[in-house]
């Protein structure tokens, strides 16, 4: 198996301070997953707020295809922003889940369509300076006649 090694870089006290809060607030907001199980196909999460769901592994591009037993092993991990899944290396983060993004090839694909067929005045006017430069480049290799 092969090691990663990270490089640690030294913070001061200003930015230690600042990311502190930010995680206080991240953790404020929640919801954060007090349990999370395995059971029929379907992972159900329960939150703090007193909620819970429960999704279909296949919805959870790491999850789809796990073999059962790795599924059943779940940790909450960043004080309950996230689970884990030790055995697949596979993490989760609460809040995508909350608000239904599971990171699926097709989700992911149905978010660009849709940002695609937006049409707002920013979208309009890079077009119309993009246009002004001579257009969109060619693709490298496609000859005209």
């Amino acid at each position: 198996m092969a090691t990663t090694k990270h490089r640690v870089s030294a913070i001061d006290e200003a930015e230690f301070a600042k990311a502190t809060e930010q995680g206080r607030r991240l953790l404020a907001r929640g919801p954060l997953a007090t349990t999370a199980k395995y059971a029929a196909g379907r992972i159900r999460v329960e939150l703090n707020n007193g909620c819970a769901f429960a999704f279909p592994v296949d919805q959870a591009q790491e999850l789809a295809g796990a073999n059962v037993a790795d599924l059943r092993t779940i940790e909450i991990s960043a004080a309950g922003l996230g689970l884990h899944w030790p055995k697949l290396d596979a993490d989760l983060y609460v809040p995508s889940l909350v608000k239904g993004i599971f990171g699926t090839r097709r989700w992911m694909a149905e978010i660009g369509a849709t940002g695609g067929r937006a049409a707002t005045d920013a979208k309009g006017a890079a077009a119309r300076a993009n246009g002004k430069l001579g257009g969109r480049p060619r693709k490298a290799g496609l000859e005209t006649a």
